[in-house]
């Protein structure tokens, strides 16, 4: 009998240990034995994850990971956890992130539910749409007035796949280029190469507003499509997924949040010291008080018409 007690002790330990070690598999795992966090950065995405002038890193959505940070150190214990930075592009992001390279990707990624087959995403922390940036001496209005023009979009983003698509569903016969990242598609269409630049209006406006001429350029009102923004992990490690998604849930419904929007959109940031003056959008508004991760644009906003063309053929 006593042996009996004994080894059911022994068994029950073992299950217990056994399930404090499940709470530390996978990624919050590799956290813990490296006391390191691998973060995924940008270098052209203003406001949110780009190289200042000094060449650090910093950005709206660099900030929010940093939160994530201090709450994954806290969940584990931890007396100290570094922090790794690790640029990524558009087209390296998802790569990089599936290897494992990356634990966290801390950029302008668009939360869409074909991403969502090979990565998941935090709770949306920024809500815009994809536009049109041109010269204002182009003429360029709307989608219809690029037929026959050459157009420029990053590499590896939604925006250059869904302009593809809207070139062979309209029959615009556009000259699509593909640029590394969001610095060269803009200079392709400073230096002429390119007539418009076709990416979220959050980027654009940013681009423009460190450009050298900002009065040169008009970003139009016809918007193609709605973008949530998030915040990008592994896919099926629910463990990780739900301490980052508890992180910035916290961060949003706690207000916390309005902080750190007013510093990178409603004040002079770095490095050229210009206020993008963009005050919360009612989208963001919505999320900030009910934290979401859907990839479905009709949680945010209505669908443009645009848009609704691409969705119905696609199903």
């Amino acid at each position: 009998m006593k042996f009996s007690k004994l080894l059911g002790v022994l068994i029950g330990a073992g299950l217990i240990a056994g399930g404090a070690q499940a709470q530390e598999t996978g990624t919050l795992k590799k956290i813990k034995d490296t006391g390191t966090i691998t973060i995924g950065v940008r270098d052209s995405s203003i406001p949110f994850s780009y190289l200042d002038d000094k060449q650090s890193y910093q950005g709206y959505s660099i900030d929010l990971c940093l939160k994530i940070v201090t709450s994954i150190q806290k969940q584990l214990g931890l007396g100290a956890l570094s922090v790794k930075m690790n640029p990524v592009t558009s087209a390296t992001r998802i790569p990089l992130m599936a290897n494992g390279t990356i634990d966290l990707e801390c950029g302008s990624t668009t939360n869409n539910v074909e991403r969502q087959k090979q990565v998941s995403f935090a709770p949306t922390t920024f809500v815009t749409a994809n536009r049109i940036l041109s010269k204002k001496s182009s003429g360029v209005k709307v989608l219809t007035d690029l037929k026959g023009k050459t157009v420029v979009s990053t590499s590896g983003t939604s925006n250059l796949k869904q302009l593809t698509t809207l070139n062979v569903d309209q029959n615009l016969g556009m000259n699509i280029l593909p640029a590394k990242d969001h610095a060269e598609a803009f200079l392709m269409v400073e230096t002429g190469r390119a007539v418009a630049f076709v990416m979220d209006d959050i980027l654009l406006a940013s681009l423009a507003a460190n450009s050298k001429a900002p009065t040169d350029y008009e970003i139009s009102k016809e918007a193609l499509s709605v973008e949530p923004y998030g915040i990008m992990m592994r896919k099926d490690d629910a463990p990780f997924k739900k301490a980052v998604d508890t992180a910035i849930s916290n961060v949003l419904t706690s207000g916390d949040v309005n902080r750190i929007y007013y510093k990178w959109f409603q004040q002079p940031i770095p490095p050229k010291g210009i206020n993008l003056n963009i005050p919360m959008s009612e989208q963001l508004k919505a999320v900030v008080a009910k934290p979401t991760d859907s990839g479905e644009p009709s949680a945010y906003a209505a669908v443009p018409e645009a848009q609704k063309a691409v969705l119905k053929k696609k199903k």
